[in-house]
C-alpha cells in the first residue's frame, strides 16, 4: 500500500469520526449469515435487552437458542440513569451496534448519550466473567493546568481506596461518584461502576487496570475515560451525568484549549489497534482548524505506525525466543527420575495399588517432600518415542482447571513409561452414589456443586482448552473427588499419549463403557462434543437418583433413561430422587433430571452443547425445553435382550477400558 494511499486512509477515517459519539468493538469469534438462525436468535436477544432493561433496574442478561445458534445479551445502564435516559442510550447503542458489526458473532458497544451504557452480545456465555479486554479509552484536548499538577498526582494515588470503594458498593448497580479539590476554586469529579454481574473482586480488578491504563495512555490531559467489558472508570474537571448533586458551584469556563462540557466530550481521533480505541476530544467544527489539526495528526500517525510495527516485529522475534526457551525448561521440569518413582511407591508395589485400568496400574506414592501422588504405569505397547511421548505429555500438563485431575509429570525410562498425578483422598465418585452407606455422606448440596463442577471441566474440556479435547469415556468412576469433594475429571489426556491419529469424527475402534456411550458413537462410531454431552447427562441422572444405568427393580433390569423418561412422562419424576435426599432443593433437584433428559436425547442437534448446561445450572430463571424421547428407549423386561441388538453387530465395545479420550492438537 503507497504511501498517500495510507494518508487518503487515514484522513477518512478522522473525518469520518468525528461525528460518532459511541464506540463499539466487533470481536473475531466468527461470522452469521444474514437470516440464519444465529441472525435469527441475535435479533430476539437485542429486542428483550431493549425491552427489559428499564423494567430491570437497568441491569439484564437473557440467553436465546440451542448449541452453535446460542446467544448471549447483556445490558447495563450505568450512572444510576433515568429510565428515559437508559432506554435512549440502550437503543442507540444497539443502531450503532448493528451498522458497525453488521455480522460478528460478538460485539460490544458503549454508548455515551445521555448516560454511559454497556451492549454486549456473544455466541458464548461471558456472564460474570472478569473480561478485561477490549479497552476504549478517551481524553480531552485541553492540557491540564500545571499547577494542577502536585494536587492531582497526589489525588490520583488515592484512587486505589475509591477503587476499593466502588468495588464494595453494597447497591446492585454500584455507582461511585466522588469529588476531591484541586484548588479552592477547583474541583476534580471522579466515577467509577462495575457490571452487576462480577463479583467485588472481579470489579477491584478491573477498575484498578482502567485507573492503570489511563494514566499510561492519557496522563496530563484535563479529563478521560477508560471502558471495559465489566467497568467504567471516568474523571472531569466539572460535573456530568447528574452524579454531582452537592455541586452547587458551575463549572468552570471552558478555556480556549479545553471542550466545552455541553458538547459531547470524546470523539475518535485515531484508527484503534484490534482491542483497544483511544478517543480525544475536538472544540471545533472550521474547515480550517480541521485541516491544521488533521494534517500534523497524519504525519504523527504515521510515524507512530512505522514504530509500533518495528516494535512489534522485534517483540515478536524475542516472545518466540522466550516461548522456546521455556518449552525446553517445562519439558524438563516435568521429568521425574525413575528412582524418585520406584521409591515414592515402594516398588510399586501390591499395597499401593489402586486399581487397573485399561492403561495400565494406578499406584498411589509420596514424594520425598511428602507430596501424596498418583502413578500411572502404562503399558508397554504404545508404540511411541520418545520424544513424541515428552511432547504429548507437555501438551496435556497445560490443562489447567480447577475440575480437571493435575498432571504433575512423567517418567521416561527404557520401556517404562509413567504419568504422575495429584493424588485425591477421596477416591472416585462412584464409591460414594452407589455405595448404600457412603451415599448419606453426599447432601444435595454436594451433589450439585458435583454436577456443576463436571459441566464445568467438561467446558473447559471443549471450548476453554489450549486443547478441544472429546473425553468419551465420562462416567462415575472417572471422577475423582478432593477432601472439599470437589470433583475433578480424570483420564481426559489420555489419548494424546496412545490414540493420536484418532482426531477425526469416526473410528472403527470403539472403546468404552457402556450406558454412558452416545447411541451415534455405540453403534456406528461417530464422535463429536455431544457424546460427552450425552455421557453428563446419564450421569447427571446418577447422581440425583442414586441408582446405576443399569439397576434391578424387582425381578427386572431397568434402563435408566427409559425408566427416567416414563417418569417424566406420567409426572411423578420427584420419585426417582435419591431417598437419601430428604432435604434439599426439590426444585433444584427437578432441573436437573429435567437437564439430564435433554443431555441423552437421541437426536445429536437437540442435545445442548456444555456451555448451554452450565448456562442452565446457574440461571433458574431461564427456561428449558421439553426433551424427546432419549436414546436405548427400552421398556424395563426387554432391556437385557434388547441390549445386544440396540448395539447391533459392533461386537467391539467393551467396559470400563479407560483408552478413549480424543484431543485436536491444535492452539485455542
Amino acid at each position: 500500500m503507497g504511501s498517500k494511499t495510507i494518508v487518503s486512509l487515514l484522513f477518512h477515517v478522522i473525518i469520518v469520526s468525528i461525528t460518532l459519539t459511541d464506540a463499539q468493538f466487533c470481536y473475531t469469534a466468527g461470522n452469521f449469515t444474514a437470516n440464519s438462525t444465529y441472525a435469527k436468535n441475535l435479533d430476539l436477544v437485542l429486542l428483550s435487552l431493549a425491552s427489559n432493561v428499564t423494567n430491570n433496574g437497568g441491569f439484564y442478561n437473557t440467553t436465546i437458542g440451542l448449541g452453535n445458534d446460542t446467544v448471549y445479551g447483556l445490558v447495563f445502564c450505568m450512572a444510576s440513569a433515568s429510565a428515559d435516559f437508559c432506554f435512549s442510550c440502550v437503543n442507540s447503542s444497539i443502531q450503532t451496534l448493528m451498522e458497525a458489526c453488521p455480522n460478528q458473532k460478538e460485539a460490544i458497544s458503549w454508548g455515551g448519550n445521555p448516560v454511559p451504557c454497556i451492549v454486549h452480545y456473544a455466541n458464548r456465555y461471558f456472564f460474570g466473567s472478569l473480561e478485561l479486554s477490549p479497552t476504549d479509552a478517551g481524553y480531552n484536548t485541553g492540557i491540564l493546568d500545571p499547577s494542577f499538577r502536585v494536587q492531582f498526582d497526589q489525588i490520583w494515588s488515592g484512587l486505589g481506596e475509591t477503587v476499593t470503594r466502588a468495588s464494595t458498593n453494597s447497591s446492585r448497580l454500584k455507582p461511585e461518584a466522588e469529588t476531591a479539590d484541586l484548588t479552592s476554586t477547583q474541583k476534580m469529579y471522579i466515577f467509577m461502576q462495575c457490571t452487576p454481574d462480577v463479583s467485588p473482586s472481579n470489579c477491584r480488578v478491573c477498575l484498578q487496570q482502567s485507573v492503570d491504563y489511563y494514566k499510561s495512555c492519557c496522563n496530563g490531559y484535563q479529563g478521560g475515560y477508560t471502558q471495559k467489558p465489566n467497568c467504567v472508570f471516568r474523571w472531569d474537571l466539572y460535573p456530568y451525568y447528574n452524579l454531582f448533586p452537592q455541586v452547587t458551584s458551575p463549572p468552570p469556563s471552558p478555556s480556549p484549549s479545553s471542550p466545552s462540557p455541553s458538547s459531547p466530550p470524546f470523539v475518535i481521533s485515531s484508527p484503534p489497534p484490534t482491542n483497544t480505541t483511544i478517543r480525544k476530544g475536538t472544540k471545533s467544527n472550521t474547515a480550517r482548524i480541521i485541516v491544521i489539526t488533521v494534517v500534523p495528526a497524519v504525519g504523527a500517525v504515521i510515524l507512530v505506525i512505522c514504530i509500533c510495527l518495528f516494535i512489534r516485529t522485534r517483540k515478536q522475534r524475542e516472545k518466540e525466543r522466550i516461548e522456546t526457551v521455556d518449552e525446553i525448561e517445562s519439558t524438563e521440569s516435568l521429568q521425574f527420575a525413575f528412582s524418585t518413582i520406584r521409591d515414592a511407591t515402594e516398588y510399586f508395589s501390591e499395597k499401593n495399588k489402586l486399581g487397573q485400568g485399561g492403561f495400565g496400574a494406578v499406584y498411589k506414592g509420596a514424594l520425598p517432600s511428602g507430596q501424596e501422588i498418583a502413578v500411572k504405569r502404562l503399558s508397554k505397547d504404545s508404540g511411541q518415542g520418545d520424544l513424541e511421548f515428552k511432547n504429548e505429555v507437555l501438551l496435556v500438563a497445560r490443562l489447567q482447571h480447577r475440575n480437571l485431575v493435575r498432571l504433575l509429570g512423567f517418567c521416561l525410562q527404557g520401556i517404562e513409561r509413567l504419568l504422575i498425578y495429584e493424588f485425591l483422598p477421596n477416591a472416585s465418585l462412584d464409591h460414594f452414589i452407589f455405595d448404600p452407606n457412603k451415599r448419606v455422606h453426599l447432601n444435595w448440596e454436594k451433589r450439585y456443586k458435583i454436577i456443576g463442577g463436571i459441566a464445568r471441566g467438561l467446558l473447559y474440556l471443549h471450548e476453554d482448552s489450549r486443547l478441544r479435547i472429546i473425553h468419551r469415556d465420562l462416567k462415575a468412576s472417572n471422577i475423582l473427588l478432593d477432601e472439599e469433594m470437589n470433583p475433578k475429571i480424570s483420564d481426559f489426556g489420555m489419548a494424546t499419549l496412545f490414540v493420536v491419529d484418532q482426531t477425526q469424527g469416526n473410528t472403527s475402534r470403539i472403546v468404552g463403557t457402556y450406558g454412558y456411550m452416545a447411541p451415534e458413537y455405540a453403534m456406528q462410531g461417530h464422535f463429536s462434543v455431544k457424546s460427552d454431552v450425552f455421557s453428563f447427562g446419564v450421569l447427571v441422572l446418577e447422581i440425583v437418583t442414586g441408582k446405576k444405568n443399569g439397576f434391578r427393580n424387582g425381578n427386572d433390569i431397568e434402563h435408566l433413561m427409559s425408566h427416567a423418561w416414563r417418569k417424566w412422562r406420567e409426572g411423578t419424576a420427584q420419585d426417582m430422587i435419591d431417598p437419601v435426599l430428604s432435604s434439599g432443593s426439590a426444585t433444584e433437584m427437578m432441573r436437573c433430571i429435567h437437564i439430564g433428559l435433554l443431555c441423552v436425547q437421541d437426536n445429536v442437534a437437540e442435545r445442548p452443547t456444555m456451555a448451554s448446561v452450565v448456562l442452565m445450572l446457574s440461571s433458574s430463571s431461564l427456561t428449558l425445553q421439553i426433551p424427546s424421547q432419549p436414546a436405548f428407549f427400552m421398556s424395563s423386561s426387554t432391556y437385557q435382550s434388547d441390549l445386544s441388538s440396540s448395539m447391533g453387530h459392533n461386537s467391539r465395545v467393551t467396559e470400563s477400558k479407560n483408552e478413549v479420550s480424543i484431543t485436536e492438537l491444535y492452539p485455542r
